[in-house]
């Protein structure tokens, strides 16, 4: 342990669009020191009640220079629906974006379109934001030993592309979509990652935990493998319920989903509060707060603060798997 505390503390995290604190939380386990800058006044009440180093701001507004000890840039910028499919209002935000990462990779001022841009949706102008730091530290001579970034699978196009810019600035960088759940979360979720290395060969972490399939029992798979974790596991209760989950139904209560106490729980959003839980005996209670953060891969007693309780938790990334993220990006044991 005290070996890993050793090596952690060369790193140092700038935290762009940090929320309520998963990675920063995360972070904290491994011994690494962060700060994390975020907007929404909720999400940085929270932060604060947990202990975690927070700048209460628009990322816009900072770069590099003003957080000159941080080695890594680390962020999970809101971003549109994209889609290379169709064309729809995803295909052509994607194209945006696209051009907007060009014009940053030639050092070319992106401001004009981007103000164009964010008339209709501001979030094509924040999703490039990681990219402009890291530009901007390259630039300073002071560039960051690793970059990394997590948002929803619809993101992955984008950092494709800013990986491409990466690579051509002598990064190592991989990216993909991984399943939560097979890095200890207790929650079927996926999310696209970006890892970017100045030294050594960039790449995914490894799964510890083995992907959850509907039927399939927990001891069945790969058995090098750890199973996956339960709900019922990830809030320390032996009794047996079930979830009716009120997300992509669609409006019609036939097509709910149901999830029982032994399977990891559906995607974690802002909506968590309008799942049914069902008791043995037939009781219907709601999660608290602290039990759908526990689904986030949270503590229990997080304290959760401000308001918009259930948007924080769902927005948030899941500690377990920003720590797996960090391990991989940063060469420290995949614990």
């Amino acid at each position: 342990m005290i070996k890993k505390l050793e090596r952690a503390v060369d790193h140092r995290i700038v935290d762009l669009f940090a929320g309520p604190g998963g990675i920063d939380w995360a972070a904290r386990s491994l011994g690494i020191p962060s700060t994390g800058i975020e907007k929404d006044p909720h999400a940085c009440a929270t932060r604060r009640a947990a202990g975690l180093d927070t700048v209460e701001g628009d990322v816009r507004q900072y770069g590099p220079a003003d957080f000159p000890d941080a080695n890594v840039l680390t962020g999970g910028p809101p971003c549109q629906t994209f889609t290379i499919a169709g064309n729809g209002k995803g295909r052509r935000a994607l194209a945006d974006v696209l051009h907007v990462i060009k014009l940053l990779a030639a050092r070319e001022d992106p401001a004009a379109l981007l103000a164009e841009l964010e008339e209709h949706d501001v979030r094509t102008g924040l999703v490039v934001e990681p990219l402009r730091w890291a530009l901007a530290a390259l630039d300073a001579g002071r560039p960051y030993d690793a970059v990394i970034l997590e948002q929803v699978p619809a993101a992955l196009p984008v950092w494709e592309a800013m990986g491409e810019v990466l690579t051509a600035e002598g990064y190592s960088v991989a990216t993909g979509v991984v399943a939560a759940e097979q890095h200890g979360v207790p929650q079927a979720r996926r999310r696209a990652v970006l890892i970017a290395r100045r030294t050594g060969t960039a790449a995914l972490p490894a799964p510890t935990h083995r992907a959850y399939r509907k039927g399939e029992d927990r001891a069945a798979g790969d058995p090098d493998l750890l199973p996956w974790v339960t709900m019922g596991q990830a809030l320390g209760t032996a009794a047996r319920f079930v979830v009716v989950s009120n997300y992509g139904t669609g409006g019609d209560p036939k097509a709910r989903g149901r999830r029982s106490n032994d399977e990891p729980a559906f995607t974690v959003t802002g909506k968590i509060s309008r799942n049914r839980v069902l008791s043995e005996d037939g009781t219907e209670r709601r999660f608290t707060n602290g039990e759908a953060g526990a689904l986030q891969g949270f503590p229990l007693d997080y304290p959760w603060s401000g308001d918009d309780i259930s948007q924080q938790i769902g927005n948030a990334v899941p500690p377990p798997l920003g720590r797996r993220i960090l391990a991989a990006a940063l060469d420290l044991p995949q614990t």
